[in-house]
């Protein structure tokens, strides 16, 4: 997932939105559309916390997104990627199976493996093996997501664990997994949503989530 930053308009004085033009979307609109609250880490992580993006339906419905916990990842060749510390948190509005909003089809229900699938690919977005040749990242992308998305759709099986955490200050299990690449945990919260996470350099025995009391704090 790629982050996405505030976008602002320049008027003809350079000082600010033109008269009369519309005012530029902000990062934190999408968020603010969703029919379901927001995790992210509670209060004892104390360090930087920015928006990535949410995930609609076809008819604008939100049905996910991330908040972004630490240092912004990025994808580097020189082994320098990881040092980086973060956590994403994956919020997924749960919903049954249901009729899609044109009426043609039926949308899956969600459920924590799709929290869990959403973070074993974000995790993917931000890794790249230094040995790999440019050229063949695409292949190895498509081959790796493909693995993840396999993995989440077998919670109860190696490599799987399970990890308690707690969610809004009650201990919730999560389904937990390591790579080389970074670490992939996701369960259920408390208030009709899936949280899944995903990160590297920062340990994910000692987080806590919680419900985000105002999210447009995310988009300072």
């Amino acid at each position: 997932m790629e982050t996405t930053s505030r976008v602002e308009t320049d008027g003809a004085t350079g000082t600010g939105p033109a008269e009369g033009a519309p005012a530029a979307p902000r990062a934190v609109d999408g968020y603010l559309k969703a029919p379901f609250p927001w995790y992210g880490l509670d209060e004892a992580f104390t360090g930087p916390r920015w928006l990535m993006q949410v995930g609609t339906a076809a008819d604008g419905t939100v049905q996910h997104g991330a908040t972004g916990h630490g240092d912004e990842p990025s994808v580097k060749t020189d082994g320098s990627a990881d040092k980086e510390r973060f956590a994403a948190v994956i919020t997924v509005g749960a919903s049954p199976v249901r009729r899609s909003g044109d009426g043609t089809g039926v949308l899956d229900a969600t459920t924590v493996a799709s929290a869990a699938w959403l973070a074993g690919s974000g995790l993917l977005a931000y890794t790249w093996p230094s040995q790999l040749d440019h050229s063949l990242r695409d292949d190895w992308l498509d081959q790796q997501t493909e693995a993840a998305f396999a993995l989440a759709d077998d919670l109860g099986s190696a490599p799987w664990s399970t990890l308690s955490l707690p969610v809004d200050g009650v201990p919730v299990e999560f389904h937990y997994r390591e790579s080389e690449f970074g670490w992939v945990l996701a369960g259920s919260a408390h208030e009709g949503v899936h949280i899944g996470a995903y990160g590297r350099g920062m340990s994910a025995y000692g987080l806590g989530f919680a419900v985000i009391k105002d999210i447009a704090g995310y988009d300072a």
